[in-house]
């Protein structure tokens, strides 16, 4: 049988995958048989040269290994024999299929919250890519003036595609209930936060809503997500960053 050599590369931090590719490889393999969830192959290298590397002593240190395998997507390492060089792989979603790009999902109808929010992230993206591997950069939601919203399939991988998806929940209307008023989002936001919950992990959303007092009422349901920041006044946005920061972590990109 012949041998196909495959490219693999180490994916230590958070890397765009084009940027992956440019760099050079740590690992040949020649691929025995792929599954669903896994995947088995020969590694070609030496193994002396495997045992001195630098991912192989974390993986010995129980560290969780992830690769990049040309052709075939992430995976992280099950088991590996350098006796028989051979090297079991799961399969994994890899961070690297992300954007570096901060997503965010906004209303006009209140344009206080819209005055405070977009400043305040401007700065918190360009505060952070002082300390980033990548530079981010934040992608403000279409809003087509005047006609109704389509949203595209550009738009949905846009989210689905981004390090994380901030949505302004701020109210913009309220209707009458039995006990209560019930507060009401701006429906493209709802669309985009409803997309966002079944694509992303919800490590990845953020949620943000100014208070409103001329609105008094509750939200008709219950978001799960954790991360929810509400404020009064501009100031109190200077939670922003530590907070984005926090999110950003599971991607290793500040240095």
């Amino acid at each position: 049988m012949a041998i196909i050599p495959l490219k693999a590369w180490y994916l230590e931090h958070y890397e765009p995958i084009r940027q992956i590719i440019q760099r050079p490889h740590d690992l040949r393999l020649n691929r025995n048989s792929l599954l669903k969830s896994g995947l088995r192959a020969d590694f070609l290298d030496d193994s002396q040269e495997v045992q001195n590397s630098l991912w192989f002593s974390r993986y010995l240190e129980g560290e969780r290994i992830e690769f990049y395998i040309e052709g075939s997507g992430g995976y992280v390492i099950a088991n590996i024999d350098l006796i028989s060089q051979e090297v079991y792989f799961t399969k994994q979603e890899m961070a690297a299929i992300h954007s570096p790009t901060i997503f965010f999902s906004y209303q006009r109808e209140y344009e206080a919250a819209w005055d405070a929010l977009v400043p305040a992230l401007s700065d918190v993206v360009d505060s952070l890519n002082e300390k980033s591997r990548y530079p981010l950069s934040l992608e403000l939601s279409p809003r087509p003036a005047d006609e109704p919203m389509r949203f595209s399939s550009s738009q949905l991988r846009n989210i689905r595609k981004s390090l994380l998806f901030i949505a302004d929940c701020t109210a913009v209307a309220c209707l009458p209930g039995d006990k209560t008023e019930q507060l009401l989002f701006n429906s493209n936001v709802c669309v985009e936060i409803g997309y966002a919950l079944e694509t992303k992990d919800p490590g990845q959303i953020l949620l943000v809503q100014m208070e409103r007092p001329d609105l008094k009422g509750k939200l008709p349901f219950d978001l799960p997500v954790p991360q929810q920041l509400k404020f009064k006044t501009s100031s109190e946005l200077t939670q922003l960053e530590p907070l984005m920061e926090t999110l950003l972590q599971r991607f290793n990109l500040f240095l």
